[in-house]
């Protein structure tokens, strides 16, 4: 039985309806999902699909919640309150153990630290604690020299920038976020989920691969102490299991700012138009010359914890890179594990967001959403 597509398209972008609707046919039965876009600030895709979601239901967002998280770092630096190219010991002197002391704010921000875990491992409070999983990581020694190359520090970079947020202003990063950015704007992307909007949350639901995809997970290299293993916690007695983590309430409470957000695609695409474009009468958050050092290259080519070619901007993935087919140089944003993608594409005034309840196959970005951000980017080009 073929889901019905439910919301709202303006004018031009209703290729971008056809294309969902292709795309969820083509799904599973029980698919879930939320695709939204703006325009020069203006909203003009708004859809979802499935079984009791409306468009202000509410998805585990994993890494795109690192987006939100360096939005902040972005407003900082702009307002001259934290300085790129300052020591991060100069904000946090607790950092510098180990060898890790002349590391720079813009080499952390660039996945460059070398800090990717600890020997032992997290618990599962450390990694819904921003706070602890600083102080554990201060006294870690790096796992490459700092500055030298770098590898997705998946679990941990928000807990390290929001450490030098915290000495540096005296607030939380999820604080300064709910102030300045979420709040102003009435977004549904928390980081850090009150309680009263619990009832709108969708649990994630485990990924269910195909006899070929198993295959593909079973050759993964999966050593108990390699680098992709440190990284997503998974060499200790307790291994972390990515998809219970936003289904565990304490994770959605204190938003950590690595992979701790709640959202909607709603949400996802209101905070990067914010980002870029006026919205509701607003200036845009980041000025022309700070989006385009955020969203320049920083760290390309092979990845040490994915083991892969990637690509990072200044605490964004440099989604340019991502969807070179499509998008503008200076194209910024994050994908999450469950599937989730959000970007900003300050050239055409292209906001996206996309969620989805199940587990996408590799994870990271789903695999859909190279057709739909196609879709939307054309629609967006031919509306001028």
């Amino acid at each position: 039985m073929t889901q019905e597509i439910q919301g709202t398209v303006a004018d031009g972008y209703e290729a971008v309806r056809e294309e969902f609707a292709a795309f969820v046919a083509s799904e599973r039965p029980d698919y879930e999902g939320q695709l939204s876009a703006y325009v020069g600030g203006r909203r003009v895709v708004d859809l979802w699909a499935g079984d009791g979601v409306d468009a202000g239901s509410l998805y585990g967002v994993y890494s795109s919640t690192k987006g939100a998280a360096h939005l902040v770092v972005a407003l900082l630096v702009q307002d001259g309150t934290l300085e790129l190219d300052r020591k991060v010991t100069y904000y946090w002197p607790e950092f510098g153990a180990e060898g890790k002391g002349a590391l720079t704010l813009r080499e952390l921000l660039a996945h460059r630290a070398g800090l990717v875990g600890t020997d032992t491992g997290f618990t599962a409070a450390e990694l819904a604690d921003d706070r602890l999983l600083a102080e554990r990581l201060a006294d870690q020694r790096p796992f490459w020299r700092p500055g030298t190359a770098f590898g997705y520090h998946a679990l941990v970079i928000g807990a390290l920038t929001g450490e030098v947020v915290r000495r540096a202003t005296g607030r939380t990063l999820q604080e300064v976020y709910e102030e300045r950015v979420r709040a102003p704007y009435g977004l549904d992307f928390f980081l850090g989920l009150p309680a009263v909007h619990e009832p709108r949350f969708r649990p994630v639901q485990p990924m269910e691969p195909t006899a070929k995809q198993q295959a593909l997970l079973d050759s993964l290299p999966s050593g108990p102490h390699t680098l992709t293993s440190i990284a997503f916690n998974r060499h200790t007695d307790d291994p972390t299991d990515l998809v219970a983590l936003p289904n565990d309430r304490t994770v959605r409470a204190k938003g950590p700012a690595s992979v701790g957000g709640v959202a909607s695609a709603r949400g996802l695409a209101g905070m990067y138009a914010a980002a870029i474009s006026e919205v509701d009468g607003k200036a845009p958050l980041l000025k022309e010359d700070t989006a385009a050092e955020f969203g320049q290259f920083h760290s390309v080519g092979y990845d040490l914890v994915a083991r892969t070619h990637k690509s990072y901007g200044l605490g964004f993935q440099a989604t340019a890179d991502t969807w070179h087919a499509f998008l503008g140089a200076g194209a910024f944003g994050h994908s999450g594990a469950g599937g989730s993608q959000a970007f900003a594409d300050p050239r055409s005034g292209l906001a996206y967001g996309y969620t989805r309840r199940r587990n996408a196959f590799p994870g990271g970005a789903a695999p859909e959403n190279e057709r739909l951000v196609g879709a939307v980017h054309r629609a967006a080009l031919a509306a001028g």
